[in-house]
């Protein structure tokens, strides 16, 4: 039997592999997302105001090279699945929904936004529009909804949610994130949900209303 040499089989490229050691890092450094807590420095919550200037959007961004490089070397399969599991881990906290669960009603800057903003906003509702990104949780005819999964907007929220979990169940094999786990954890603002009810939700959302889920 002829034993093929390691050179045949696929492998990370070494700047791939910094990328992981740092992901590994950055992910299995403790820190707290719930609202008493706060999110490690590390993760980016600047970059691309004032529409993806928030947690969130480090965390399901990380997620795509970690299920790439897991189908190169998938003999590594438990280090990025813990990888994936401490992002999604993450996603559920009230961090990571912050801005629908402090945006409430219209923008209180509205009419004193910044030049760069103003860019961003129809010429004639300069001084009555909300800047793309502001959420709005509350205003009618929806409503003040604190689930950030279940209410009738927020839709990029649980669907990178859904991606974050789908990912990790790609890579990891496991189901864990089907059992019932709690959403945002702050008192009576704690919601149950698990992968397949977010998926039938969404999903029911689409077929009661075409034309998009708010």
């Amino acid at each position: 039997m002829v034993l093929a040499s390691n050179k045949d089989y696929p492998k990370l490229s070494a700047r791939s592999l910094g990328w992981l050691r740092y992901l590994h890092r950055k992910t299995h450094t403790p820190d707290n997302w719930d609202k008493d807590g706060q999110p490690h420095e590390h993760w980016d919550n600047r970059t691309g105001e004032p529409t993806t200037s928030w947690h969130r959007f480090d965390l399901f961004e990380s997620s795509y090279s970690v299920a790439l490089m897991a189908d190169t070397t998938p003999a590594w399969r438990e280090v990025y699945s813990s990888i994936l599991d401490e992002i999604v881990e993450r996603y559920s906290g009230y961090w990571a929904a912050k801005d629908w669960l402090d945006q409430i009603g219209e923008d209180p800057r509205r009419g004193n936004y910044p030049e760069g903003f103003v860019r961003l906003l129809p010429e004639h509702l300069v001084d009555d529009y909300d800047v793309p990104g502001w959420t709005a949780n509350g205003v009618e005819p929806w409503g003040l909804q604190m689930d950030p999964v279940g209410a009738d907007g927020n839709l990029f929220y649980r669907g990178w949610f859904l991606v974050v979990m789908g990912l990790h169940r790609y890579v990891s094999g496991d189901s864990k994130w089907n059992d019932p786990f709690d959403v945002v954890r702050d008192g009576e603002n704690t919601f149950s949900w698990t992968h397949e009810k977010m998926a039938r939700f969404l999903h029911d959302q689409w077929v009661d209303r075409p034309e998009g889920p708010h």
